[in-house]
């Protein structure tokens, strides 16, 4: 039989085949699907995530009735006006002639309305020397930001006539501007460099110019259909700005990984003397079945966000899954039809240096991960001892894990001069700056007895301790609707805040609103929707966590027929996000080692990170243990022992885990430079979950376990041997290789 004889089957070697033999058919139905994604996102339009929908519980209920309504909140601004020093107070005549001009000039802006002197409203600190002058903007309260500028220099103007105190605006409108002045650019420069950096790796593990390039056009191409069938998905499930730079970063990460596993078998195959051809087959029968396989579990993986009811998780969820399923499509079709047309022209574009050494052979790649496997398969239990030691180790601070919505200073530390307004008006006014809301809907909300219940409900706030005042209401009477808002005791410590808002929900509310018929008082804000969002939270963990771990075992179970391998998939994927989780608490929560990231201890991990971080790594770390294990699992069927099989698997694939490692960790590590102590956290999490899992993991524990397990690694109970067969169908022939060498090039005894 000839070299170009050999025949292979299976799903992703037809769709190969078929897309070799009608090249450009191939690309010609991938750039049409790309093109038509993109047109038809643009005129279907993006729906995003409403306020109404972004919660259950309490948060929702008030954002439906403010929605119901018809009522535009506007963006609420405030004037802090504070005595430097111990000299004024807020009865002083300079003090009252400052208060007088702050007002006088906000107003004539000409872009505020409802605006409040402290004299009025009571708002003035236990010490007199702080007073709050509040306001609205006019307009849209979304674009309020837009606007704000020409009240910010007003109050700048009063603070340089006014030396002697500290005049400063704080508000949602005035720190949109501040945020998207300071950290606007912080993502798409992200975005951005995420794909040279991308790109220069790539040039370094194929040392040519186009073989570099597509992998990254693969993932851009991917991720530009994606964000069209977004568009039309989201008349469906609603998306939003969150779930497109999730999206971006998983569509560069498993775009350029799927290119990466199916162009480095096909050159391998050429540089052991195979025909283009037949090269090209054996790359779609062995890389291309493990990226189908890989793929799909990343999908199931990504799916599990949408089991959490959290509108945010389940837009990324998608987002996620459409991306690595149009990858994965793309990685098994288009991208055989482009190594077809393309043939030694691949090689185009050379580095000097690095095409000469990759043309060599390669094996300089592996030239480490042998010595370090020698050691290894020598002593397989003090490997994983050692392995699962340091693991357990790293994982062991994500006990005392804490999540919470993170305040202001803790995203953003002292930076800012807003940070500090933020600090001082917490201090003068506990939880002034996140007043809890109570939406008060009745039938007629100027009854005798619903007017005398929001008084009682205003003086018992005060009276239970839950808050010292004051206590704003906003009448809105064509709609029947009040807005009461009460600053809670405890201010921006989410604890005792959180306490507060139970006092009310639990003990204030149900002893005055809860005894008037007909009324409505769901209670919002921001401490109500991070409790809300925890406590949603934390009943969505255990079905996402039993979907995926499910799911995936089942997967792992079909594909390489053996238990075996779907329960150590499975416990070695638990352990890279248990370290993952661990490095997380200890540099983010503890603050050990933080400064080394740029970060700070801020004490917390917020609310989304973990489940989000289970769910992505969960689903990424398949990627590599699918095409190592496919490789161990062929070369077994090639003839190999178990321990020789190991070997040659593991070093064969370390050059490409090990680029499509560095790249993921690149572009993870670049959202970990961004200002935000969120992105900080999901950069910094993702990055070390994927370096521990590709060398810890794939490079130690699983052929230490592999070599402890033997001829158990392919252990399939006859009770299961009904299950469907999901392995590549390929005759072990099929994918003959040359003897695998060890790093003196001697044969492996088999």
């Amino acid at each position: 039989m000839g070299n170009g004889d050999i025949r292979v089957r299976g799903l992703a070697a037809r769709a190969g085949g078929w897309s070799a033999r009608h090249r450009w058919a191939a690309v010609g139905i991938w750039v049409l699907f790309v093109a038509l994604a993109m047109g038809l996102g643009s005129a279907a339009g993006r729906v995003d995530v409403k306020d109404s929908d972004q919660l259950k519980g309490e948060t929702h209920t008030a954002a439906r009735i403010v929605e119901d309504a018809g009522i535009d909140e506007p963006a609420s601004e405030t004037v802090l006006l504070q005595a430097r020093g111990g000299g004024l107070k807020a009865t002083d005549p300079e003090f009252r002639d400052a208060v007088d001009a702050v007002v006088r000039a906000v107003e004539g802006t000409g872009r505020v309305t409802e605006v409040t002197s402290p004299y009025e409203t009571k708002t003035i600190s236990k010490d007199g020397r702080s007073a709050l002058v509040q306001f609205d903007m006019r307009g849209e309260s979304d674009t309020a930001g837009e606007r704000i500028e020409p009240v910010l220099e007003a109050v700048e103007g009063v603070q340089q006539d006014h030396e002697s105190l500290r005049i400063e605006e704080i508000g949602g409108a005035s720190m949109m501007k501040t945020f998207d002045d300071a950290f606007g650019d912080d993502f798409k420069k992200a975005e951005y460099s995420a794909v040279p950096v991308a790109l220069g790796i790539l040039l370094i593990a194929f040392g040519a110019l186009v073989a570099a390039l597509l992998p990254v056009l693969l993932a851009i191409t991917a991720i530009m259909a994606t964000m069209g069938l977004m568009g039309v998905v989201s008349h469906v499930m609603p998306m939003s700005d969150t779930a497109n730079s999730v999206m971006l970063l998983v569509g560069l990460a498993v775009g350029v990984d799927y290119c990466l596993f199916y162009l480095r078998r096909e050159r391998e195959e050429r540089e052991a003397g195979r025909d283009a051809q037949t090269a090209l087959r054996i790359a779609a029968a062995t890389s291309g079945r493990a990226i189908v396989v890989s793929g799909v579990t990343v999908c199931v993986a990504m799916a599990g966000m949408l089991f959490t009811g959290l509108a945010e998780f389940e837009a990324m969820g998608l987002a996620s899954l459409m991306v690595v399923a149009v990858a994965m499509v793309g990685s098994v079709t288009v991208l055989p039809a482009l190594l077809s047309l393309l043939g030694e022209r691949v090689e185009k574009g050379r580095l000097p240096f690095l095409g000469r050494r990759r043309r060599s052979g390669g094996r300089q790649d592996s030239r480490f991960w042998t010595a370090v496997l020698r050691r290894v398969l020598a002593k397989p239990v003090v490997a994983v001892v050692v392995a699962a030691g340091a693991l357990l180790a790293i994982s062991a601070p994500a006990l005392g894990m804490k999540t919470q919505q993170l305040t202001l200073d803790q995203e953003f530390g002292d930076s800012l001069p807003i940070v500090q307004t933020y600090n001082r008006l917490n201090d003068a006014f506990p939880g002034g700056s996140e007043p809890a809301e109570v939406i008060v809907k009745a039938r007629d909300i100027n009854a005798p007895e619903v007017k005398s219940a929001l008084a009682d409900f205003r003086d018992r706030a005060i009276s239970s301790g839950a808050s010292r005042g004051p206590v704003e209401i906003k009448l809105h009477d064509a709609q029947n609707v009040a807005f009461v808002y009460v600053p809670l005791v405890g201010g921006s410590d989410q604890d005792k805040a959180g306490a507060s808002l139970d006092t009310l929900r639990d003990e204030v509310r149900p002893a005055t609103l809860g005894k008037v018929d007909g009324v409505e008082a769901p209670i919002t804000g921001q401490v109500a929707g991070s409790k809300d969002f925890n406590d949603q939270l934390a009943g969505a963990v255990v079905p996402v966590f039993a979907f995926v771990v499910v799911f995936a075992f089942v997967l792992m179970l079909l594909s390489f027929r053996s238990l075996t391998i779907a329960i150590t998939s499975i416990v070695l994927n638990l352990l890279s996000v248990g370290a993952a989780y661990g490095i997380l608490v200890a540099v983010f929560q503890h603050g050990w080692g933080a400064s080394l990231v740029g970060a700070e201890g801020v004490g917390a991990i917020i609310t989304w990170l973990p489940l989000f971080l289970f769910v992505i790594l969960f689903g990424l770390s398949m990627d590599y243990h699918v095409f190592v294990v496919s490789r161990i699992r062929e070369a077994r069927l090639r003839g190999l022992a178990t321990k020789d099989a190991i070997r040659h698997g593991v070093v064969t694939t370390a050059g490409v885990v090990t680029s499509a490692a560095v790249i993921m960790v690149a572009v993870f590590a670049i959202f970990g430079t961004l200002s935000m102590q969120s992105m900080k956290q999901m950069g910094v999490g993702l990055a070390a979950a994927v370096l521990i899992d590709a060398t810890i993991i794939r490079g130690v524990l699983l052929p230490a376990v592999m070599a402890l397990l033997g001829e158990r690694n392919w252990y399939l109970p006859k009770w299961l041997h009904r299950l469907p067969d999901l392995t590549h169908d390929e005759t072990p022939q099929a994918v003959a290789a040359p003897a695998a060498r060890d790093d003196e090039g001697e044969p492996l005894k088999v």
